[in-house]
């Protein structure tokens, strides 16, 4: 068995990545060691927050992150068209809020230095803030308002993504670990799946937190990628009635509203490993977190917990491009934005496979940052 491209797995970047490949008429398989979309891109909150999560010694990286979510509207468009199905892309905008002179403080920097890096944002007393959102914590302190700041549903992505990659001439193996990437004289050959063995021309590396697990690579062409662990739940409001409209950013937790009712409460930050464990201090950090951003959620029931797994790299920012290999291409450790990273991604991969150039956004992230020969 052969295939010229082969991806490495099935989350919403390998499957963006091969849809995109896929419409080329590339033949493409991609192998997933579980069911595709059910890793990290389902555990996600499908926050578009490209302009509120800008910080400080981010550049390159707050220009892809602007860059991808101006690819959303059309890609979401062509998605939904090539799938028939909805990823849900609100564009209500997303509010920041203080609950205290000190988070007001704090939010001040932030919104000083993000308006200064050209985002749109409207600082809104808390009278303002709270006709926005009247179930807020009357007590709030200060908020800001980022209209440009979307989400979709990453769950909705992921399986419009499997029906388009499908629709497209793709073939997907679940349930199918890839456990060693196979080189000789310098250049990619194949896979190992199982008791099988997969020849290949191209592999894309797009295992998520999982990448830096695969064997048979030399040392120079690993992906540095680790797991960073996050506990996550979901609330039942009432779908008529919600609670929020926006997506809150507060000071201990976020809260992303859905259409359905989910108000999706996140999450946790732990260097863990592939630590799968609930735990008390966790859920209640973040439940504490919601209630102070927004009382009323005392009240909800607890539809959901979970924990997922975000592919952090020694950075922090994407892995994309060639690895120092021939023929094999890395296409991963997106860590906390790999929902609002899908588009670009994906553009940016299918483009260097088939033409060979590296685009100028995609440059700074190639993994030979990491070579000791580029550090030095």
């Amino acid at each position: 068995m052969s295939v010229p491209v082969a991806i490495v797995g099935g989350g919403a970047i390998g499957l963006a990545i091969g849809w995109r490949l896929a419409q080329r008429g590339v033949s493409v398989a991609i192998y997933e060691r579980g069911e595709a979309g059910h890793g990290a891109s389902w555990a996600a909150a499908g926050m578009l927050a490209a302009g509120v999560e800008t910080e400080p010694g981010e550049g390159d990286l707050a220009s892809l992150n602007r860059r991808s979510l101006a690819l959303w509207p059309d890609f979401a468009a062509a998605l939904e068209q090539a799938s028939g199905l909805s990823v849900d892309l609100r564009r209500e905008g997303t509010l920041m809020i203080a609950l205290n002179r000190d988070d007001a403080a704090q939010l001040r920097f932030t919104y000083d230095f993000q308006r200064e890096h050209g985002i749109a944002l409207e600082w809104l007393s808390p009278r303002d803030a709270l006709k926005r959102e009247p179930r807020l914590n009357p007590s709030l302190a200060a908020a800001v308002y980022s209209p440009g700041d979307y989400q979709a549903d990453n769950r909705m992505l992921v399986r419009a993504l499997k029906r388009a990659f499908l629709a497209a001439g793709g073939t997907l193996h679940e349930h199918a670990a890839v456990t060693s990437i196979e080189t000789a004289a310098g250049r990619v050959t194949g896979l190992v799946v199982g008791d099988s063995r997969v020849a290949a021309e191209i592999v894309v590396l797009a295992a998520g937190a999982w990448s830096g697990e695969i064997g048979g690579l030399p040392a120079e062409a690993r992906a540095p990628v680790r797991p960073v662990k996050g506990q996550m739940l979901a609330l039942k409001m009432d779908p008529a009635a919600p609670l929020l409209r926006h997506v809150v950013w507060a000071p201990r937790a976020y809260l992303v509203p859905r259409r359905d009712g989910r108000l999706i409460v996140g999450g946790t930050v732990e260097e863990k490993g592939f630590n799968g464990d609930l735990t008390a201090g966790g859920i209640f950090a973040l439940l504490e977190g919601a209630w102070r951003a927004v009382p009323g959620t005392e009240e909800l029931a607890i539809d959901e917990m979970w924990v997922g797994f975000r592919p952090g790299s020694r950075d922090d920012a994407p892995l994309l491009g060639p690895s120092g290999v021939a023929g094999l291409v890395h296409a991963t450790g997106h860590h906390r934005n790999g929902i609002l990273l899908t588009p670009v991604t994906a553009d940016l991969i299918a483009h260097y496979l088939l033409s060979g150039e590296i685009d100028a956004a995609m440059a700074p992230f190639t993994p030979e940052r990491f070579s000791p020969r580029v550090r030095a």
